[in-house]
């Protein structure tokens, strides 16, 4: 299995790391600090670099045996490696996924779906009403400029179980088999269970866009964002 460093510390832009697997499908290594694809995030790019030799990795997702980094040429079992993320990418992708959070909190309302891509994202509601998207859209600024604070912590699944109201998507809940959780808490803004990376506070997010929101059925209605420098 691969040890996924990113859970601990996202801001970790490489590692050294060994080649369990390697095959035409890709890269498995005993370490990353690769972001594998999950809850609507993207999974990371990078390099992986062996001697003089250069790997692009253009992907990164789970697979049996550990995290797969989709690599064009193989490496061979055993090797050395370093791990290097696609930083500003990476970033990107972090900025945007607490944002999204911001989102969530700013509307209230049960999650039926999202998307975190790098410098924009969506999240679908469940809300049978045209919102007020003025009044959304200056709520979310306000939690930008609060310079909240970001923190990551660890419950075990039994404590979530009893805490309905911390899984806040109805799309993808986390696994029933997990022994612990993540939970991402934005201090005075937002608390729910949530594995994808973040930034350390909401001011490092940035100037967001609010896009236009969507009908998407009798009761779904999507809301885009996009940060201002993505």
């Amino acid at each position: 299995m691969t040890a996924a460093l990113y859970r601990d510390d996202p801001y970790l832009k490489t590692c050294q790391a060994k080649v369990l697997q390697a095959d035409a499908d890709g890269v498995v290594l005993d370490r990353t600090v690769f972001f594998a694809a999950s809850g609507g995030q993207a999974g990371d790019r990078g390099r992986l670099l062996c001697g003089e030799d250069e790997v692009e990795v253009s992907d990164t997702v789970h697979a049996s045996g550990g995290i797969r980094h989709l690599a064009a040429a193989a490496l061979p079992v055993g090797a050395d490696v370093i791990a290097s993320l696609d930083w500003e990418r990476r970033h990107l992708l972090m900025r945007t996924h607490t944002a999204l959070h911001l989102l969530c909190a700013a509307v209230g309302l049960p999650v039926t779906g999202g998307r975190v891509d790098a410098g924009s994202g969506r999240l679908d509601f469940d809300m049978p009403e045209p919102p007020d998207r003025e009044a959304v859209a200056a709520r979310l600024a306000e939690f930008v400029a609060a310079d909240a604070p970001v923190r990551t912590r660890w419950i075990a699944a039994a404590e979530l179980a009893e805490r309905p109201e911390l899984v806040r998507t109805l799309a993808a809940p986390p696994p029933a088999d997990a022994a612990k959780v993540s939970l991402v808490e934005i201090e005075g803004i937002d608390l729910q269970a949530c594995g994808g990376t973040h930034v350390r506070s909401t001011a490092e997010i940035g100037r967001v866009e609010l896009g236009k929101v969507e009908k998407k059925g009798r009761r779904n209605r999507r809301f885009a964002i996009r940060l201002a420098d993505g």
